[in-house]
């Protein structure tokens, strides 16, 4: 590892820290730390990062805002590396964009509202990045990220840049390809959005966030909803009717405003949160035979 990261500094790939603690890239605020975290300044980077990662056969984790991910307290023996800087956006047309994987999908929809761009209203309130929203598929609002990504370009396990159109990217709720072929990395898309009325799209989105902070525990670090909504039915009262609004696990809390919500409220640690949705999974598997499938990505548990 050592040689590795002496490798990694001399190569002058960008920004390098070193143990780090991923409590402070995670949403959940929650997480031990990484021996290494590296900020490749562009995809030409980001290529000889991996390339002496996979030489020296040191484990890498790939992450944008981390607003979907779940560390254990453990240290993550590899590196972490962040796509902060790879954040370019262009309009290719007046309603085609170009944008990288580290832009942010908040930044993107706020964008766009001014140009009167309608399609991203959803994506208002997501606190992620472009590439955790195409690997994720993130959505809300009976809209997603599948209704208007054109194409994906991707970084694939043998570090070749090749171009997914949106069929070739399965897009389904909360999945996609990259889900199901973890070596590939999105470096950009090209989002196709309609023009719209640009004041009527910012009533939507005002609309929207004073409806979130009135449903939502926004004062508390979380990571979104916690789990997927089972077919014809909602994760949240299937929670509530559960009885559990309101349980906690060490400083972990199902949230008395939305019960699909785990709220960090007392210095929780990783370990308090998995906890309590593997608790809050079996008790509504046992009360009403249904298993809840968990949004979030559990990374160095094992």
């Amino acid at each position: 590892m050592d040689e590795v990261l002496k490798k990694l500094d001399s190569a002058g790939i960008g920004k390098i820290e070193k143990n780090v603690s991923l409590s402070k890239c995670t949403t959940y605020r929650v997480g031990g730390k990484c021996l290494c975290m590296v900020f490749p300044k562009n995809v030409q980077a980001l290529r000889k990062t991996l390339s002496i990662l996979k030489d020296g056969n040191v484990k890498y984790k790939v992450i944008g805002n981390g607003s979907n991910l779940l560390f254990s307290s453990k240290v993550y023996d590899g590196v972490i590396i962040r796509l902060d800087e790879l954040n370019e956006v262009e309009f290719l047309t007046p309603t085609k964009i170009r944008v990288e994987a580290g832009y942010s999908l908040v930044k993107l929809s706020m964008l766009a509202a001014k140009k009167g761009l309608a399609g991203l209203e959803f994506a208002s309130g997501i606190p992620g990045t472009v590439g955790g929203a195409v690997y994720m598929n993130a959505g809300a609002y009976k809209s997603d990220m599948g209704y208007i990504v054109q194409d994906v370009t991707v970084l694939t396990p043998d570090l070749r840049i090749v171009k997914l159109e949106n069929k070739e990217m399965d897009f389904h709720y909360r999945t996609s390809f990259l889900q199901k072929h973890p070596g590939y990395i999105c470096l950009e898309a090209v989002i196709r959005l309609e023009k719209g009325d640009k004041s009527a799209i910012e009533e939507v989105i005002r609309d929207r966030r004073k409806r979130r902070m009135e449903s939502q525990p926004l004062e508390y670090p979380s990571a979104g909803s916690v789990f997927r909504n089972p077919e014809g039915m909602s994760a949240w009262k299937l929670i509530d009717d559960a009885g559990l609004k309101g349980y906690s696990i060490g400083g972990a809390k199902v949230s008395e405003k939305h019960a699909n919500f785990i709220i960090n409220y007392d210095h929780a640690t990783g370990e308090d949160v998995k906890n309590l949705i593997e608790y809050v999974r079996s008790t509504v598997k046992e009360k009403f035979d249904i298993e809840l499938k968990v949004e979030q990505e559990f990374v160095n548990w094992e």
